[in-house]
């Protein structure tokens, strides 16, 4: 062997415990084309929203009433989304501008955030939230209330936006010491860190 093969190798040697010390290896995460982790996760949400309202609002979101409850269903199929302009800035389909603006920001930022943190891009996540907001719109809420233009725009935009910051500021975490971690990211990420810790790969 060369001196200088046998110098390069014994410092590769030497620096081994060094660099495996200083950069540990990345846990495993989901593979980019898989979706499964973000589908199921938004189902439970949509579940999740539409059990709590109708137990906080039993009127406003009862299943009780078929013939008043298809009747929305048919309204909502043959008459476009609810968009009053008169109305102020979020308050267009009647509903408070803290339940739209805050709600349907934050519903939207929990698919999108699932999404980015199973490797999906802006797009791809953007996309995914747009969906989940029209199933709910035209699937969930729809034998209660007509669709609305503001959920519809808000719910993924909002969504993205919120979603982002939250995924970032996930990332960031993972530079803080395992305790400051892991109080970070449960505070960002609450049903994200329970579902990771019952084993989901993302």
């Amino acid at each position: 062997m060369r001196p200088y093969a046998a110098v390069f190798a014994a410092s590769l040697i030497a620096l081994a415990p060094v660099a495996g010390a200083q950069s540990p290896p990345a846990p495993p995460r989901a593979h980019a084309s898989s979706w499964l982790v973000p589908i199921l996760h938004g189902s439970g949400l949509l579940l999740g929203q539409r059990v709590a309202a109708m137990r906080l609002w039993p009127h406003a979101f009862s299943l009780e009433d078929g013939t008043r409850n298809l009747d929305h269903l048919g309204v909502a199929y043959t008459q476009p989304p609810v968009f009053d302009h008169r109305r102020r800035l979020f308050e267009w389909d009647g509903d408070r501008w803290e339940i739209n603006f805050f709600g349907h920001g934050l519903m939207g930022s929990e698919l999108y955030l699932r999404a980015r943190q199973c490797q999906h891009g802006f797009a791809a996540s953007l996309a995914f939230t747009a969906a989940g907001s029209a199933l709910w719109e035209y699937g969930v809420e729809v034998w209660n209330s007509r669709p609305s233009v503001n959920d519809l725009l808000w719910t993924p935009l909002g969504g993205a936006l919120i979603g982002e910051l939250r995924f970032v500021t996930w990332e960031l975490a993972a530079s803080l010491p395992p305790t400051a971690r892991g109080i970070v990211r449960a505070l960002v990420d609450p049903f994200g860190e329970l579902e990771r810790a019952l084993g989901t790969p993302c």
